[in-house]
């Protein structure tokens, strides 16, 4: 009777906060992109397996993928508070739309020139070796993808505004296009589209989740647009938190290959255990920040400009109980750390003595999980304020200090160590977060 009078409670304080509403539901449809992002990866393992095609796909999609996730991504980081701050402020959202729709465009426009450009260079340099033939696949599937650089950038920018209206719903859901239209690509048109089946199927659902982001905006009137202003005094702030914000995400990007470099000096097969010791914690941390950093960035966007000091207190009180509860999933988890691996991986080639490996990488990187999403809270909040220079510092301090730890710790304890790393260097991040946004909030509450 007491449980059942605790979760009624506990319902009612969520169906009346629409910010913990929003988070459950950005939750939940994040569970579902998801499944069926891992649906299309069994649909193609199927049809493909480990194949040249499939080989030469994922070639042809690293330099499209990179761009988007290190420079794309990184303007929508910045154009949410600084568009908040626009529309707060001047209220000329018209101009800086316009303004932000054509940074969008001339920066895809020229990262897909400089792509094109220099992709021969970048085969030669990284996948020497191989046939004319293994090439030409590359080279074909990527003029397919080219394309999606710019479909990205539109697609992030529409996002973000969305986001920012609060149609989480939409801006969340989206990804599912993709997954779909490539599963129909590959069962039904494997034939006709030939080699490009999963490049083709990767543009056409691209276009399609544009056009359906756009569909919305228009629909909802949160388009609108005017002449650029690109003297406006938040757009000039906004260019100026790109490099910092670029800069960050660049080399948080490169522990993850250091970690990779190092585990390629031990036995082998020991990057494989570290990727997947890290997929279930990776899909706790990935379905965690996308849902709370979805909905918060723009939530302390205006916060941060209605009430300083509430924020703060909003950060601080949503950090502790995220922690707690993500913390005891974690340490549940780590106690059935051995039978999930068991469960999800061990058959055929992979044995019980790689699931004993596997285990005990999964336990370090879990306890992990609880310091990543919150220090991604924190990462949203600076963000929210505009201090991407401190982040990026940050970001440098961890990609030197892995390297150190790294090395040191794979010497003492091998592949453990280097799992190990991660986690110290995760704990130690959020201590500096929680730092630098102590100093920040005496100075904009003082």
């Amino acid at each position: 009777m007491k449980i059942t009078h605790v979760i009624k409670n506990l319902y009612n304080k969520v169906r009346h906060n629409s910010t913990a509403a929003n988070i459950i539901i950005v939750g939940v449809i994040t569970v579902l992109v998801k499944f069926f992002g891992f649906y299309k990866e069994v649909v193609i393992a199927g049809e493909f397996g480990l194949s040249e095609l499939l080989d030469t796909f994922f070639i042809a999609l690293l330099l499209p993928g990179f761009i988007n996730e290190v420079f794309l991504s990184a303007f929508n980081s910045v154009f949410i508070p600084n568009y908040i701050a626009e529309e707060k402020t001047n209220k000329n959202i018209a101009a800086f739309q316009s303004t932000s729709f054509a940074v969008t465009i001339v920066t895809s426009l020229v990262f897909m020139l400089i792509a094109y450009l220099f992709t021969d260079v970048f085969l030669e340099l990284f996948f020497g070796g191989h046939t004319s033939s293994y090439y030409n696949l590359i080279i074909t599937q990527f003029h397919y993808l080219l394309p999606c650089i710019l479909i990205w950038g539109l697609t992030s920018l529409i996002s973000g505004l969305l986001n920012i209206y609060g149609e989480f719903t939409y801006s969340s859901l989206y990804p599912i296009i993709t997954s779909i239209v490539m599963i129909i690509c590959v069962v039904f048109y494997r034939d006709e589209l030939g080699t490009s089946v999963l490049a083709i199927g990767m543009l056409i659902g691209s276009v399609l989740q544009l056009l359906f982001l756009a569909a919305i905006a228009l629909k909802k009137r949160i388009l609108k647009l005017a002449s650029p202003d690109f003297k406006s005094a938040n757009a000039i702030l906004m260019f100026k938190q790109v490099p910092a914000k670029v800069s960050s995400g660049f080399l948080t990007g490169l522990i993850p290959v250091t970690d990779q470099y190092f585990a390629a000096q031990l036995i082998v097969g020991s990057i494989a255990a570290l990727n997947y010791g890290m997929k279930i914690p990776a899909f706790f941390t990935t379905i965690f920040i996308i849902a709370l950093g979805n909905v918060l960035l723009p939530y302390f966007s205006k916060m941060t400009i209605d009430n300083p000091e509430k924020s703060f207190k909003t950060l601080y009180l949503l950090n502790k109980w995220i922690f707690i509860v993500i913390m005891s999933i974690m340490v549940i988890a780590s106690i059935f750390s051995r039978e999930i691996v068991a469960l999800l991986f061990e058959r055929d080639s992979f044995t019980a003595d790689d699931t004993a490996i596997v285990s005990q990488i999964q336990i370090i990187y879990l306890i992990g999980v609880p310091f990543i999403i919150c220090g991604n809270l924190f990462v949203k909040f600076l963000t929210s304020i505009n201090k991407n220079a401190f982040m990026a510092y940050v970001s440098l301090g961890s990609m030197l200090l892995n390297i150190i730890l790294d090395f040191i710790l794979m010497k003492w304890i091998g592949l453990i160590g280097i799992a190990l790393c991660t986690t110290i260097i995760q704990v130690l991040k959020i201590f500096v977060f929680y730092n630098y946004t102590n100093k920040q909030k005496q100075l904009l509450t003082s």
